[in-house]
């Protein structure tokens, strides 16, 4: 796009109608007196230089001011380089997630469920951000590299089944495979969000050395702890009922550890609406990035009409030499 870097210079364009009218016409007629007797021929050529050398000096007076308006060509618009957040999700498949003890508006819904449902919004959310999604249960596979796609991100979330990656609970290959992810990147604000039911008891990595990886990669772990700590469950043909607690396999004090030893924080999600409230105190710990900077560059072309205006000059010049020879 061309634009003018100081365009109220194109104001002076006005600045030769200033000048009084007699003292242009006399400069005009000056024009024409020359000594001597000049032959017929003569005196015609100089009178059509004195006519075109006035419209000569004008349009190179345009181009001075043209050139001293800075004419600039922009290009498009560019992003600038600036320190992001890559935020790569876990989310636990195994088979206890199936467990109906999650309550979110008066429903009791699977943790499978609740998880992909406010998970899925916090997704949305996250506009500026590159997202990826790691699926953990015997293992831990990558389903979504990190991209700035989040809709794509959210659609392989909404896409998984439980059972797809195994039954048990692979944390410690979770977090070592995201913090592989991470290694290759540039600099950035790297950060784990684990979302499980229960403890590591499957992969290849324990917690601790996954961990370890972890600080050494400067990656910040927010731990998420799911399950309700009690429900009823009726006994045979309905005759009895007891309370039990459905997260007692869920290894509290070793997320809490992986969240605190990484700079993160740990949060407890017995019902929906607690996921809820964590995902928007999420928002807070690490906010969206907004208004990303744009630079266009630019090349300047005032050199152009500052050349042709000299040149205008220049001819002006030698066209008045040569009537005065004349």
């Amino acid at each position: 796009m061309l634009t003018l870097a100081w365009p109220l210079m194109l104001v002076t364009l006005l600045l030769p109608l200033l000048i009084p009218r007699g003292i242009r016409n006399e400069a005009s007629v000056s024009a024409l007196k020359l000594p001597g007797t000049l032959a017929p021929n003569s005196a015609a050529t100089q009178a059509q230089i004195s006519r075109v050398t006035p419209w000569i000096a004008l349009i190179a007076w345009a181009l001075l001011v043209l050139a001293c308006a800075r004419p600039q060509w922009l290009g498009d618009p560019v992003p600038l380089q600036k320190e992001g957040r890559d935020l790569m999700i876990a989310a636990d498949l195994s088979g206890s997630m199936q467990i109906e003890d999650m309550e979110y508006q008066g429903k009791l819904v699977d943790r499978f469920t609740m998880m992909q449902h406010l998970l899925g919004d916090f997704i949305r959310r996250r506009e500026g951000d590159r997202l990826g999604l790691i699926l953990f249960a015997d293992g831990a596979y990558l389903q979504a590299p990190l991209t700035f796609d989040r809709y794509t991100v959210k659609r392989y979330l909404d896409e998984s089944v439980l059972g797809l990656v195994g039954q048990q609970t692979a944390i410690g290959d979770a977090i070592a495979l995201a913090v592989k992810r991470f290694a290759g990147l540039e600099k950035s604000n790297r950060v784990l969000l684990l979302l499980t039911d229960g403890s590591n008891n499957a992969g290849q990595f324990d917690v601790d050395q996954a961990v370890r990886l972890a600080r050494q990669e400067d990656v910040r772990i927010y731990t998420i702890g799911i399950g309700a700590e009690s429900m009823t469950r009726t006994g045979w043909l309905g005759i009895q009922s007891r309370q039990v607690n459905p997260s007692r396999d869920l290894n509290e004090p070793v997320l809490e550890q992986i969240a605190q030893s990484t700079g993160g924080r740990y949060f407890r999600a017995r019902s929906g609406d607690e996921m809820e409230a964590i995902y928007l105190a999420l928002d807070e710990l690490e906010p969206v990035r907004r208004g990303e900077a744009l630079w266009r560059p630019k090349t300047e072309l005032y050199h152009w009409p500052l050349a042709l205006a000299l040149l205008l000059l220049l001819l002006n010049l030698l066209l008045s030499r040569r009537t005065s020879h004349d």
